[in-house]
């Protein structure tokens, strides 16, 4: 697919910088500050905001830098996280909400905000969209993997947070990200769309899941339409990917041609599915279909919906 890293979170071409990973830097980089998985963004929210490493925010931060990359002028970007700010009147409700409204400003950078990628993501520069990504996944598995896999002891963050180590049998764990099909099902002019429980009013999507170990990528994608949807699929292609921090995934956008027609949903796994007509998708994309609204802006459903009615996927 000509198009498919122009997907949100890809295509900024960022140099990692993975042979510096360990081995120590020269002073200076630059730092994104990070509040509970939030970027410190612009007050506008349509940047990520770059700090000095010594800025008075990061009196707050704890923990190892993490290394980024390095930027297109050269300098090094990193990541920090500001564990010991707690800042007053924090909406805990909000915060669990699929896409947290809330904006929290430190008093050491009172023109910027922390604001919820989901919120921000489509309003970012490629790069930025990357970074923020990048960290906010990394960020997600440092929290929950403090102690060793292997023996149980605690374990410390290392290459400059892209590993950590267990001071007690030397084992040493990688950052986790799980492969997820989502998938374009086709059956002449029409789409396979479905919802989860507890997503917003008219809101469908592309049926998504989780691949299983010792399974191609085309057999996952004939697995969960057939398991969520009681469709069976027949050709299978891969389109595009797209990284989702939300925590850990790695989506993999693919199209499949539907060779049966009646829906038959498992109510575990979703609430609802449907076809639906390419007249019927543009006017949910237009705002003016009162059934169904577009899947949202930014994530991969969304891209490859719009790729398909316009006819540019390939």
């Amino acid at each position: 697919m000509k198009l498919a890293e122009t997907v949100t979170f890809g295509g900024s071409a960022l140099d990692r910088a993975a042979e510096l990973r360990g081995k120590g830097h020269p002073q200076g980089g630059q730092a994104i500050a990070f509040w509970r998985g939030k970027p410190l963004v612009t007050a506008d929210l349509s940047a990520v905001l770059r700090l000095p490493m010594d800025h008075a925010i990061f009196g707050d931060a704890n923990g190892v830098p993490i290394l980024l990359g390095r930027e297109d002028d050269g300098g090094l970007i990193y990541a920090r996280e500001m564990t010991l700010w707690n800042p007053e009147g924090v909406d805990e409700a909000a915060l669990a909400q699929f896409a947290d409204p809330t904006e929290q400003v430190h008093p050491a950078a009172p023109d910027a905000v922390f604001a919820e990628l989901r919120r921000v993501m489509v309003g970012l520069s490629p790069r930025d969209a990357e970074l923020a990504a990048t960290a906010r996944a990394l960020f997600a598995w440092h929290s929950i993997h403090g102690f060793c896999a292997r023996c149980g002891a605690s374990s410390e963050v290392t290459m400059d947070g892209w590993q950590r180590t267990c001071g007690t049998c030397g084992g040493h764990h990688f950052p986790r990200t799980d492969p997820v099909v989502i998938m374009l099902i086709t059956r002449g002019n029409s789409v396979l769309m479905g919802r989860s429980p507890g997503w917003p009013d008219r809101m469908f999507s592309l049926l998504a899941g989780f691949v299983e170990p010792g399974e191609t990528i085309e057999a996952a994608v004939r697995r969960e339409v057939y398991e969520e949807a009681g469709i069976r699929v027949g050709d299978v292609r891969y389109l595009a990917s797209q990284p989702w921090p939300f925590p850990a995934s790695l989506m993999l956008g693919c199209a499949g041609d539907a060779v049966s027609a009646e829906i038959t949903i498992d109510p575990a796994e979703i609430e609802a599915a449907m076809w639906v007509t390419r007249e019927e998708m543009l006017d949910a994309f237009a705002g003016e279909n009162p059934a169904i609204a577009p899947a949202r802006e930014g994530a991969i459903a969304h891209f490859l919906l719009r790729n398909w009615l316009a006819g540019t996927l390939d």
